[in-house]
């Protein structure tokens, strides 16, 4: 009998050594999962839901004892909401620490520095992840900038973002805006921001370009701004042509050829950079500029060196084969 127990008491030390052996190997060992996959941690989600969501997926084998390993090896990390790349052959203990670190996948969308509206609906209504409609929000209250999103998130939310992120930025710049600025609202600075943004890339180049602006505005002086014209054809897309002299001459609320001031709006989401420029121009007496073949500007004062430069303008434009 006691030779029994022995061999009985040995037995069952064996098999849980081996039950021990299988419960580690299976919080370390490889998991099922077959290739890369992306998982979602609902908010609210509990550790046992979440579990039998893995299981579901097919990322490990057993909720129950995933459930069982995590609350006895896993060192009593919280889960957090997101979205997750969980691994090809991820283990239990792999999965937890990527559920619990709350690193999870990055998802961005980008408005580019002067993008329309229009372009702006487009690319939002392009991304898969998001889920529902928006409306073409209105011209300048987006702030170009990249924002992360979430897969499944309304679109509407994401928009909701880059509109709060306008309204703050431009109360910032407006409490910090100087005397020289001729704009007497929000609205009008991000309107004339708009046409400068379209004017000018290079940033450098904004308030001296917002001080041109600004000299025009204060003696009467039309801005003749060539992407005034376009915007009332394309609502900021591309026109893929030269202006014809019927639209330089055609009158409604945005051509700055055909009326003295600002348009009636924006014709384009601009930079914080813009709109700096706008709200602190460059202290200048430059009533005019002209490319210089390189990329920027260069400014006159007068009409007599600008018609100078202009020409100057053209003769590159010849010798490069564009006119």
């Amino acid at each position: 009998m006691r030779r029994f127990i022995l061999i009985l008491l040995a037995a069952l030390l064996i098999g849980g050594a081996i039950a021990g052996g299988v419960f580690l190997h299976g919080w370390t060992g490889a998991g099922p999962a077959k290739e890369n996959t992306a998982f979602i941690v609902p908010g609210g989600a509990t550790l046992k839901s979440t579990a039998s969501l893995l299981e579901e997926e097919g990322l490990i084998s057993s909720a129950d004892t995933f459930y069982a390993r995590a609350r006895l090896l896993g060192g009593g990390g919280v889960i957090k909401a997101g979205e997750y790349l969980i691994p090809k052959g991820a283990s239990n203990r792999e999965i937890l620490s990527i559920i619990t670190e709350g690193v999870g996948i990055n998802r961005f969308v980008t408005v580019p520095e002067g993008m329309p509206s229009i372009l702006v609906y487009e690319r939002l209504m392009a991304v898969e992840p998001l889920t529902g409609t928006i409306e073409v929000p209105a011209e300048g209250s987006v702030l170009p900038d990249t924002y992360a999103y979430d897969k499944g998130e309304p679109r509407a939310d994401v928009l909701a973002r880059m509109q709060a992120a306008m309204t703050k930025a431009l109360d910032e710049a407006w409490a910090n805006r100087s005397q020289r600025t001729v704009v007497k609202s929000k609205e009008e600075a991000v309107t004339l921001a708009s046409i400068v943004e379209k004017e000018t890339a290079i940033s450098a180049e904004r308030p001296t370009v917002a001080g041109v602006y600004s000299n025009r505005l204060r003696i009467g002086m039309m801005l003749q701004a060539d992407p005034t014209i376009i915007y009332p054809i394309t609502k900021g897309k591309p026109l893929g042509r030269r202006i014809k002299r019927s639209e330089i001459a055609a009158k409604n609320d945005y051509n700055t050829y055909a009326m003295a001031g600002l348009p009636k709006g924006p014709i384009a989401n601009p930079s914080l950079s813009s709109i700096e420029a706008v709200l602190n121009p460059a202290d200048t007496s430059a009533l005019y500029f002209v490319a210089d073949g390189k990329g920027g500007h260069i400014f006159a004062d007068t009409l007599e060196e600008h018609n100078a430069n202009v020409k100057k303008w053209f003769e590159i434009r010849k010798a490069r084969g564009e006119m």
